[in-house]
């Protein structure tokens, strides 16, 4: 058979060292063999003898793969001339070059082949995480992801190094999703302080840790600082805290104020109480008083005390002693001072018939004269036979004059005039004076701060 003399491109296993291939990971021995691209020139046709060179090309070793070859003088004749060898790789491994390869009269093969490891690349790290493989890199590799306390995996929990050299699924990433830990204080009790309604309280603020990266964003408190006043009652206390993540948790505790209180007081007949911060509590007084014409028999102040008792006893009020056995009309008047009204009441005689009118409409009012203070001064007659009287109390003739002369009051004509708590002419009538008159002109213009507040806390038992 003569060839053409032309040029052919040819691809050589040139066997330097052996014939045997190493495994493949993309680096192999310079010693162990080359990959030639040449072009060479048709060798004269040779006189080959088959039977005595049945080994024509070097023997086919593929290391972690195989080569199945096809000789034209059959199975036992791998490498002789025009065997075709088919390569192929183990698991594992993917085939680098020709897939075929024939032995060419040039006693090289027609192309090289090896097979390298398959390899996926490295996986990148997780953040606030981290993954273990179960064989690196290499094909059919697991790798299974945790995340670091107090976070929680998001995606994938394991990715497989796969034939084609990528990794399974998508990367995971690590999210903190626990809230942080949160204690409140404990719940706590204290007593108001004396003479308040009020205790301070302090507590100290709450222990938060985050199990994640430990970093507290922000603590929240709904209610009162530490060092408020707290009235009476309990009150619920609460914080709230966030890490990076915003994730939050809460916590609450309890604040009750006791306020110790003594039984409450009941004011005397005819007088009232004047007390301090809410009436009862430890430490309030209580201070005992009595209506205009009427005298404290007994302790004026009672404390309440942390026993919850009070100190001392209660005071009577009894009705004040007119003492008319004075030289003057000013001793008279100042019995009276701050304490009594006086509705000063002047007639010709007895049977004056304004003096009539106007004792009568007043025997009927006793109740309202006496709830406004108002005591009755009766100047009667003419010399010798004048009289004044206050109640049961007579007057004396230098008292009836002095008065007379103090307040301008004739014999000869029927004549009031009512004089306020400090003995000041308030007004004056010429004509019987009906009660609801008298009494809404005292409610209107001389009832003091007191009196009203009293009035508006009792009301009017006269009605």
């Amino acid at each position: 058979m003569v060839q053409e003399a032309a040029p052919v491109l040819l691809v050589f296993l040139t066997r330097l060292v052996s014939a045997t291939w190493h495994e493949g990971s993309g680096y192999y021995t310079a010693e162990s063999h080359t990959n030639e691209v040449y072009v060479e020139e048709a060798p004269p046709e040779p006189a080959l003898d088959y039977h005595r060179v049945p080994q024509w090309c070097a023997t086919l070793n593929i290391y972690r793969g195989e080569a199945t070859c096809y000789s034209p003088r059959g199975g036992n004749y791998r490498s002789s001339l025009g065997t075709r060898c088919e390569l192929s790789c183990a698991r594992g491994y993917r085939l680098v070059g020709r897939s075929a390869v024939q032995c060419l009269p040039s006693r090289h093969w027609s192309g090289m082949a090896y097979c390298r490891q398959i390899r996926c690349h490295v996986l990148p790290a997780v953040l606030r995480g981290s993954y273990v493989c179960s064989a690196g890199v290499q094909m059919d590799s697991r790798c299974d992801y945790t995340c670091l306390p107090g976070y929680q995996l998001e995606g994938d929990r394991s990715r497989t190094c796969m034939e084609d050299g990528r990794w399974s699924g998508s990367e995971p990433i690590c999210v903190d999703v626990e809230p942080p830990k949160i204690r409140c204080p404990e719940s706590r009790e204290r007593i108001a302080e004396p003479g308040k309604l009020t205790a301070t309280v302090y507590w100290d603020p709450p222990r938060v840790k985050d199990s994640a990266d430990g970093v507290i964003k922000r603590v929240m408190l709904r209610g009162p600082e530490p060092g408020s006043e707290f009235p009476e009652g309990e009150h619920v206390i609460r914080y709230t805290a966030y890490d990076q993540a915003y994730n939050r948790a809460s916590c609450k505790f309890r604040i009750r104020v006791q306020v110790r209180r003594c039984p409450v007081l009941k004011p005397p007949q005819h007088g009232y109480l004047s007390c301090t911060s809410d009436g009862n509590n430890y430490g309030a007084t209580c201070e005992y008083l009595c209506d205009g014409g009427y005298e404290r028999q007994g302790t004026s102040l009672r404390v309440c005390q942390s026993t919850q008792q009070w100190t001392g006893s209660s005071p009577l009020c009894t009705p004040m002693q007119i003492n008319t056995a004075v030289n003057s009309a000013a001793s008279l008047l100042d019995q009276f001072y701050e304490k009594r009204r006086l509705l000063v009441i002047s007639a010709p005689d007895s049977a004056n018939r304004y003096y009539k009118m106007q004792i009568s409409m007043l025997q009927q009012a006793t109740c309202g004269l006496d709830l406004r203070h108002v005591t009755i001064v009766e100047l009667v007659g003419q010399p010798p036979h004048e009289v004044g009287r206050i109640r049961e109390h007579q007057l004396s003739v230098g008292i009836i004059e002095e008065l007379r002369q103090f307040l301008h009051l004739t014999r000869s004509h029927f004549n009031v005039v009512l004089l306020d708590k400090a003995g000041t002419d308030r007004e004056r009538y010429i004509l019987p004076t009906s009660p609801d008159e008298l009494f809404d002109f005292i409610d209107t213009y001389l009832l003091s701060e007191q009196e009203a507040a009293q009035r508006a806390q009792r009301g009017d038992p006269c009605d």
